[in-house]
């Protein structure tokens, strides 16, 4: 029996998903090259340019039940999250990090929650189950990177960890995607992705759904497996196809450099290292969340839920 051992660490799942299930938006595969021309394509952009990274990280410190009027508790989640950008160009900058603490509920007047060590503002939900909660966490995250990724864009490729969907305040930003859930290719055209050299793309194919965007797939370094080292990228779709094409070029050219070492990160080579980094920072900033959870006990016996 042959077989590959994933780099990525079985605690943080695997980079794709053997369950990954086709895509409902519609694709057109032939925006730049040809369905029957499809190969790989080499970059000879160049490498030196300035990029900044954009990344967020969140946690949950408390799960909360509200009383209501009707003499049933609403479930609330006391959450702290941050967002930074890393600027390369030589040398790694963190050049920004702002950390936020919200109360995460639809429950009836729900209030800010005061404790020692910080305020958790409401942050109202659209339900009150825990998908719903953590949705409007991961949507006030991603508000915030764009925040502070705003005074980033004149400074080169702005690179966001995970899909643009996340990133509405962010439309001139590279959405970076290293786990893989969706089947965007059609069948006859997934040869190619499977195939690619490090360093090199797939042509763009443009999704329109929900949203619209280009994308492509580029392998960024050797790892077992056909899928080792492959992520997605992909840009808004409100620009040329030329355009898009060379932002692709761009990123296909510089990103290579950043992949990450089995040996430093557990999810190597997808998880770059400004991004690991950053992230590791930012988990810093939160806070003690046992500390937190204390806080927030205290301000609950006192009567200020």
């Amino acid at each position: 029996m042959r077989f590959n051992v994933e780099t990525w660490a079985p605690e943080y799942g695997a980079p794709t998903d053997g369950d990954a299930e086709e895509t409902t938006a519609k694709v057109d595969p032939e925006v730049e090259l040809a369905a029957a021309e499809w190969r790989s394509i080499a970059s000879d952009a160049d490498t030196r340019e300035e990029i900044v990274f954009v990344d967020g990280v969140r946690r949950v410190d408390a799960n909360l039940w509200i009383d209501q009027p009707d003499g049933m508790p609403v479930l609330g989640l006391c959450a702290t999250y941050a967002a930074g950008v890393v600027r390369c160009n030589g040398d790694a900058d963190t050049v920004a990090a702002v950390v936020e603490r919200g109360l995460f509920t639809s429950a009836e007047g729900a209030t800010d929650i005061e404790t020692r060590h910080g305020v958790y503002r409401v942050k109202g939900t659209a339900g009150n189950t825990p998908p719903d909660l953590w949705l409007g966490i991961q949507q006030r995250m991603g508000e915030l990177e764009g925040r502070v990724a705003a005074e980033q864009r004149e400074r080169g490729l702005v690179i966001v960890d995970g899909p643009l969907s996340h990133h509405q305040g962010m439309p001139d930003a590279v959405g970076y995607i290293k786990t893989q859930h969706v089947h965007y290719l059609p069948p006859d055209l997934r040869t190619v992705m499977l195939g690619l050299p490090v360093g090199r793309r797939t042509p763009l194919f443009l999704v329109t759904g929900v949203r619209s965007f280009y994308s492509w797939y580029l392998r960024l370094a050797t790892a077992p497996g056909p899928l080792g080292g492959l992520v997605r990228c992909e840009v808004a779709a409100d620009r040329s196809i030329t355009e898009a094409a060379r932002i692709a070029d761009r990123v296909t050219a510089v990103l290579p450099r950043f992949a990450s070492h089995e040996h430093k990160d557990p999810r190597a080579p997808q998880n770059l290292y400004p991004i690991g980094g950053l992230e590791r920072s930012l988990r810093r900033r939160l806070g003690d969340q046992q500390l937190l959870f204390r806080a927030l006990r205290r301000s609950a016996s006192s009567g200020r839920l």
